[in-house]
């Protein structure tokens, strides 16, 4: 769609009292896409005298829409201060400038502060000055061009460094004149008037040339011959197509400001000419540049802080490492980078580079600790799979050694790999930290496992130790004989050494140096002496025990371990020393630990004190020459008291209880002497004997002559002897004789009645016996014989001699045939 002049967008940019319309700027610039050109744009500024037909032309060649006087009212001002607007239909973007007119009779003879300020404003904006002047007014000395020349090249001197600004002299009104004399007149005055202008020293000989391209053209009266005036207006519009290429009416331009900063670059111009400050081109140019690429840069950072894709990778590194974390920053970054690039690309070169450092820090200070935080998972995770690897290879049988290298490699090689992936194109950070973090922690780790293992490894074996060496031991101190430490320092040392060697074997993959093996091996060994030292305390604790029990054996057994049977032949005083010899032999084993075989006084003091002179052993021990109470004391001579298991002051005492507790089995061996001795002499003596013959002639012929007498006084017997059974008569009197009729007459009555009884049951199961066993004898031979054994033990005489079990026996089974 084709532009109008409504698209030129007209906007104040200085009011008559010289306040500069920034906002109203900004929206032009916005409304027009200024910033979008980067440095291919152009200014044009114009001016000239009061009602000179400065916006006329504007409008007819730039196709704006600026306010233009209206003769029908007057001649007088009609553009205050500044106005900008876009040139319709013009490549590249132009902007144009409608300056105040001058020698305005509004502001007066003596108010050209403002003449000068907006002169030096489009002097320094604009790349093309257009000014506008009547022809007539060529060649006179006081003609309205002349001041404004002088104003043109006067503030030109406070440009410190001017660019090059090509000067367009538009004739207006054009007379009869030939435009051949007409132009060399007005080069002569502009030379004329600028060797005139007082110049700084460094510019004193420098010609216009060096700071302006002169071009004059001339235009026909709008008003006496517009069609004509249209007509050359045209060719001139043709003369701003591509302007700033080379050779064009700005092709020469230095120092350009790039678009995006010309809002900045024109507000701070203007603020230094208000001021009355001199004007510094270059200087402006780079605190242009520096302040539009801060603000470009600051821009870019804020939608980096602001990105989506940015945000949920921050966020996610949070939780766990990220795929492709580098790559995707990095493509980030350059992103945002990039625009910055394309945005300020048209600036001063260092200030560029400078700004965009800048926001290549601040942005790498953003993601930085998303950075160590992906490091830290990375570490993390190569530190896990390194305890699964060894783990893994561990269980597999490998050696400790070999698996803590070949897991470490493929550790540190992921956090490696890892790191690369993370490493963020924009930045040279180094992981190398972290790096010897994850070595360090791995190293501890393996350690850690190590000792564990090595703990573990040792911890079996001693529990090997333990199994292999307590029933041995346990059995060697029940035994108690002279050589029985060494035997236990034998088992000892042999179940030492194969620990040892079997240990050495376990830890071989582990490569431990020398003095850690020999202290490990030292610690089992340690641990064995102490095993066995504890087991001696547990089984002298015992002690007692085993003397009664080694007591009991030697004395109730003869040498072919069989069971003694006292006679009355056996010397029981001679045994009963044997006994206490043997259990004297086992105390004085316990007494001590002999696990370093040092020589010892223990048996013999033991055997000196607590047996008898007479005896053998005791007749050997009078060489020692144990004066007063030896076994008064808490420590055995030659023995360390960590060694000592029982004191001798604890012996003693030991000892004493030993031979009171044992007494009574001398004194039961003594009585079954004694009443094997009465039972084998069972007959009266002779004598009464003789005196029961002569003194029971009648009553025993009494019985030859009653036989039923004899009857009688036989199932008294039985009766009695079956009613002694069944009330248990010695038991009851046990607790006296008052308790033992009380219990007897609740029991005599019912035991007089189940004798009964079963007298009548047995006597029923003999009648039906013969029939029965007809019945069955065909189907069942074998109830029949057992029911044999049953039928003869019911017999009278059987009652005498059962047992009162058997008889038990023999009622519950009457109860279950009854039930059933």
């Amino acid at each position: 769609m084709a532009e109008t002049a409504d698209d030129s967008c007209p906007t104040q940019l200085i009011a008559g009292d010289g306040e500069f319309n920034a906002p109203g700027l900004r929206d032009f610039i916005n409304s027009v896409k200024l910033h979008e050109c980067g440095l291919s744009y152009a200014v044009v500024a114009i001016m000239g005298p009061q009602s000179s037909g400065k916006s006329t032309l504007l409008n007819h060649l730039f196709y704006t829409n600026f306010r233009e006087m209206d003769a029908f009212k007057g001649r007088s001002q009609t553009t205050k201060g500044v106005w900008i607007a876009k040139a319709v239909g013009i490549e590249p973007f132009t902007i144009v400038m409608d300056l105040e007119g001058t020698d305005g009779r509004e502001r007066g003879e003596d108010d050209t502060t403002f003449e000068k300020q907006s002169a030096l404003f489009a002097l320094a904006v604009a790349d093309i000055v257009i000014i506008n002047m009547w022809c007539h007014d060529i060649g006179r000395e006081q003609a309205a061009n002349k001041p404004l020349l002088k104003t043109v090249f006067q503030v030109m001197m406070r440009l410190f460094s001017p660019r090059k600004t090509t000067l367009l002299f538009v004739i207006r009104d054009k007379t009869k004149t030939p435009f051949e004399y007409l132009e060399p007149i007005l080069r002569e005055d502009v030379q004329k008037i600028w060797q005139t202008v007082h110049k700084p020293q460094a510019y004193k000989d420098t010609p216009l040339s060096e700071f302006f391209n002169v071009e004059v053209i001339a235009l026909a009266s709008y008003e006496e011959k517009e069609e004509q005036f249209k007509e050359q207006v045209a060719q001139l519009r043709q003369r701003f197509f591509h302007s700033i290429s080379p050779g064009g009416l700005a092709g020469d331009r230095r120092g350009v400001v790039p678009a995006s900063g010309f809002s900045f670059s024109a507000e701070q111009i203007w603020k230094i000419i208000k001021e009355n400050k001199d004007l510094d081109l270059p200087a402006h140019k780079v605190m242009v540049a520096t302040v539009r690429c801060e603000e470009i840069a600051n821009e870019k950072f804020r939608c980096l802080e602001s990105d989506k894709d940015w945000l949920a990778l921050e966020q996610a590194v949070k939780t766990g490492a990220v795929s492709g974390f580098g790559k995707s920053i990095s493509s980030i970054l350059k992103t945002y980078l990039s625009e910055y690039d394309m945005e300020s690309a048209y600036f001063e070169e260092d200030v560029r580079n400078a700004k965009r450092q800048y926001l290549e820090s601040k942005a790498l200070q953003l993601v930085y600790p998303a950075y160590i935080t992906m490091l830290g998972h990375l570490r993390a995770n190569a530190f896990e799979s390194f305890g699964v690897r060894l783990e893994k290879c561990l269980s597999r049988g490998e050696g400790f050694a070999a698996s803590v290298r070949t897991c470490q490699q493929s550790a540190m090689l992921e956090f490696d790999q890892g790191c690369s992936d993370a490493a963020i194109q924009q930045a040279n950070w180094d992981a190398s930290k972290v790096r010897e973090k994850l070595h360090r922690d791995i190293e501890v780790h393996a350690s850690v496992v190590r000792g564990e293992k090595l703990s573990e490894l040792q911890a079996e074996f001693e529990k090997r130790l333990s199994g292999a060496l307590s029933e041995p031991l346990e059995s060697l101190f029940e035994a108690g004989g002279p050589d029985t430490w060494v035997s236990v320092r034998s088992v000892l040392k042999r179940e030492s050494d194969a620990a040892a060697s079997d240990f050495l074997s376990a830890v071989a993959g582990f490569e431990l140096d020398q003095e850690t093996v020999d202290k490990i091996l030292h610690d089992l060994k340690e641990y064995a002496r102490k095993l066995v030292e504890r087991k001696s305390r547990e089984e002298s604790g015992k002690v007692l025990i085993r003397m009664k029990d080694r007591f009991a054996t030697v004395f109730n057994h003869d040498q072919d371990s069989m069971p003694r049977v006292w006679t009355g032949k056996e010397d029981i005083r001679a045994i009963m020393k044997e006994a206490r010899c043997e259990s004297l032999k086992l105390l004085s084993t316990m007494a001590a630990v002999r696990l370093d075989d040092r020589p010892d006084t223990v048996e013999n003091v033991l055997f000196s004190t607590l047996m008898d002179r007479t005896d053998t052993i005791s007749s050997q021990s009078r060489d020692v020459g144990v004066s007063g109470d030896p076994l008064a004391s808490s420590t055995w001579e030659e023995v360390p008291p960590d060694k000592t298991l029982i004191t001798p002051v604890q012996c003693k005492a030991l000892w004493r209880q030993f031979k009171a507790e044992t007494e009574y089995t001398v004194t039961q061996a003594i009585s079954a002497q004694e009443a094997y001795k009465r039972g084998n002499n069972w007959l009266p003596p002779p004598w009464a004997i003789m005196a029961m013959i002569v003194l029971g002639f009648n009553e025993f012929m009494l019985l030859l002559r009653n036989p039923l007498y004899l009857l009688v006084l036989f199932v008294t017997y039985l009766l009695g002897k079956a009613i002694w059974v069944q009330t248990d008569i010695p038991g009851l009197f046990q607790n006296g004789i008052l308790a033992g009729l009380i219990a007897l007459s609740t029991r005599f009555f019912p035991a007089v009645m189940n004798i009964l009884s079963r007298l009548a049951a047995e006597g029923h199961d003999r009648e039906a016996l013969p029939s029965q066993s007809f019945r069955n004898q065909t189907w069942q031979p074998e109830s029949v014989s057992s029911s044999v054994p049953d039928s003869s033990v019911s017999t009278e005489t059987s009652l005498e001699y059962s047992s009162p079990q058997i008889i038990k026996r023999r009622v519950s089974h009457k109860e279950e045939k009854e039930m059933s």
